[in-house]
């Protein structure tokens, strides 16, 4: 999973994002401490902002500081291997293999993807593989304790309360129960690991249910991965590798360069 430095770009405000303003300064801390009370504080303010109790209730209700989450932001790595020890790490041979199974299986659902967004469903698993491979380690913490741990902390604070709160609007408009929102370290949601505010923006409900399901469900995961995609400029048909009109859109995506030329040569062997 990606660390932060190298996380996609976050989505500018939609609509339905409560976004971080002056109504939500609050001192932050470097350590537990004054976390209590900061939450109580939050609460309140979001609740204000249209947060219903239930939600904040159910998400927020019992958190408490997480001093792994602080570590883990504390000792982020870049991405500096080389390009073949990247693939090794993040897309080998097996997983090309398991890759070209899935578009097999999957050909009617990716070929309804691509369709709709103009995504080439290459480049849609290889994402899938790289970030979680295939949906096998979306991450297990509680989001809404590591959003509201990074969120206090004074590091990145006004970042992380704008991403809390986005994380808060998923569950206030139906998509997933408080309790399903479990997740990597730094708050990134399912099996394409969307931080809160790009899962509020791009999300769609391809499977027709009535709900955006990034952790669950399969089509919704791909098609919001693919509209993510289209949104950001993606030319339906070109190519991804480098020098190709779509490999400046992967950027999007991940700004690590070693991440973007892996993506499109574990999306390039996918499709031979």
């Amino acid at each position: 999973m990606r660390v932060l430095h190298t996380l996609k770009a976050a989505a500018l405000g939609a609509a339905v994002l409560l976004a971080a303003s002056p109504a939500f300064a609050q001192a932050c801390g470097n350590g537990p401490g004054g976390f209590p009370t900061w939450l109580e504080s939050f609460k309140r303010q979001a609740a204000a902002q249209g947060i219903s109790q239930n939600t904040l209730q159910t998400a927020l209700g019992g958190v408490t500081y997480d001093a792994k989450v602080i570590g883990l932001d504390r000792n982020q790595k870049s991405f500096k291997l080389s390009l073949d020890a990247f693939m090794e790490r993040r897309a080998p041979a097996s997983f090309v293999k398991k890759g070209k199974g899935i578009i097999a299986q999957n050909r009617d659902l990716l070929n309804r993807i691509e369709q709709r967004y103009g995504v080439q469903k290459e480049i849609l698993v290889a994402i899938w593989g790289m970030e979680t491979g295939f949906g096998a380690n979306s991450g297990n913490m509680n989001i809404f304790r590591s959003l509201a741990t990074l969120s206090y902390d004074c590091r990145r604070s006004d970042f992380f309360t704008e991403e809390l709160l986005a994380a808060l609007q998923i569950v206030e408009r139906g998509d997933k129960k408080a309790s399903d929102m479990k997740g990597a370290w730094a708050g990134e949601i399912g099996q394409t690991q969307f931080l809160a505010k790009n899962y509020l923006r791009y999300a769609v409900d391809f499977d027709g249910d009535g709900r955006r399901d990034l952790i669950r469900s399969k089509a919704d995961v791909l098609a919001s991965t693919a509209n993510f995609l289209k949104q950001h400029g993606w030319v339906p048909g070109a190519g991804y590798n480098p020098g190709e009109p779509n490999f400046a859109r992967l950027v999007d995506w991940n700004r690590a360069t070693v991440y973007q030329q892996g993506l499109a040569l574990f999306a390039t062997k996918l499709a031979n």
